[in-house]
């Protein structure tokens, strides 16, 4: 069966001459891309050899995939027609075709469920709202033994995953990368764009509509200052110094993650953040052998004050197994998240961030952000739980657990002052 309920733009049918085995497309609101990306699947699963092909779509949520691709899904591969053969499994979100060829829906948000499968083609929708292990511990693994393809999709929402892969592949001469920006391809009315530059704020019309990495996030509680950090050099290389003891804060995971910062408090009120480490599925024992294997020489390991709870399985709290693996907690005061917030705001200006071994946490510092409330059409008092949680969660124990003894932080006087790890500004 041909389909004729999907005809290319010509941005898209340019997309689809160019497209290679690994594609990121970065694309405005209202470009089209998913209907590029379930037709793409759609064609592979009808036009393949193999009896046993497999295709993906990845939502950062599986609600995501039901609400925003799944009719979409059954409508292009014509449910509803006298000649469509494809089966659907509501249940499953899977659709069967014919031909032994198999698409199914997935959500990004226990990326641990995707793991044992095969996959030939795949796309990834909103990646900016994902983890990158997503891609790289779960899905890359799937398509080795079948070389299989995928094809990344969003807008973006600051640097994080899609713009990580998109770095990656711009790179890489074996990958097709493209971005369309709305003051370019022409497929929303001018009159319109005109319109919702006016009613939004300037970055926000940058981000949804000029695809731009850069814009502040809305509803973004670091955003300004991981901003000002960036500005005045203080994500850089920092060194950690071997006299000093490296103090850890820990949010504590049991199916999902664990993420450890690792602090060393300097003379004069100022942090330098060294290091940052995140897994997923692992037990104490994992994270104990990390520690080890880092060698750093330790101070205070911080840890919620939920890790005192008792297991069902073993009697024991996590407490007392780190206890046992030598890690002695002091538990972080229970209190309220706004609290723990602002004492974040209130440590961020003293901190200076090792750009490399911390990179994932300080993207999630700076996408951590307000739930947005839709029926008042505006954000929530409440953080959005998403992957950037576990890693402000455990930095907010640090902010509330740790206390310096010289007189506790102090910010900087100005961005000219000198840089106390090492070597002099370079991003003023």
């Amino acid at each position: 069966m041909t389909n004729n309920l999907y005809t290319p733009r010509p941005h898209q049918a340019e997309i689809e001459a160019g497209l290679k085995r690994f594609s990121v497309l970065v694309c405005h609101r209202r470009f089209g891309k998913t209907a590029l990306s379930v037709n793409q699947l759609i064609r592979a699963a009808r036009e393949t050899d193999r009896p046993d092909w497999r295709g993906a779509y990845i939502a950062p949520l599986y609600k995501q995939a039901k609400t925003v691709v799944w009719d979409s899904l059954k409508t292009y591969c014509g449910l509803g027609r006298d000649d469509c053969t494809v089966k659907f499994h509501e249940t499953e979100l899977r659709a069967d075709f014919a031909n032994g060829a198999r698409i199914r829906l997935f959500g990004a948000d226990n990326p641990d469920s995707l793991r044992g499968i095969y996959l030939d083609g795949v796309i990834f929708d909103e990646v900016a709202q994902m983890q990158k292990r997503t891609w790289t511990e779960v899905i890359r693994p799937a398509l080795a033994d079948r070389k299989g393809w995928a094809i990344f999709i969003g807008t973006p929402r600051g640097k994080n995953a899609l713009w990580e892969i998109w770095e990656d592949g711009r790179r890489d001469p074996e990958w097709f990368t493209a971005m369309y920006r709305a003051s370019e391809t022409g497929v929303i009315d001018p009159d319109e764009l005109v319109a919702a530059s006016r009613e939004m704020s300037p970055e926000e019309y940058e981000q949804e509509f000029e695809c731009s990495f850069s814009a502040a996030i809305k509803g973004a509680y670091f955003g300004k200052l991981m901003g000002e950090a960036d500005k005045e050099g203080r994500v850089t290389r920092v060194p950690v110094e071997p006299s000093l003891p490296v103090h850890t804060a820990w949010d504590l995971g049991m199916s999902d993650s664990t993420s450890i910062w690792f602090v060393q408090a300097r003379p004069g009120g100022s942090y330098a953040v060294v290091d940052y480490y995140e897994a997923s599925g692992e037990g104490m024992e994992h994270y104990a052998r990390v520690l080890d294997e880092k060698g750093y020489k330790y101070g205070t390991h911080i840890a919620p004050h939920d890790i005192r709870v008792r297991e069902l399985g073993t009697g024991k709290s996590r407490l007392e197994v780190a206890r046992g693996l030598g890690v002695r907690f002091e538990i972080a005061p229970n209190i309220p998240v706004q609290d723990g917030i602002n004492a974040v705001r209130t440590l961020l200006p003293c901190c200076w961030f090792d750009e490399e071994r911390c990179a994932k946490g300080i993207e999630a510092l700076r996408n951590y952000r307000r739930e947005f409330d839709e029926a008042r059409n505006d954000f929530s008092a409440r953080p959005l739980h998403d992957w950037t949680s576990h890693a402000v969660d455990a930095f907010r124990y640090f902010a509330v657990g740790f206390r310096q003894r010289d007189g506790g932080p102090r910010p900087l006087r100005s961005i000219n002052d000198y840089n106390p790890f090492g070597r002099q500004h370079e991003r003023a």
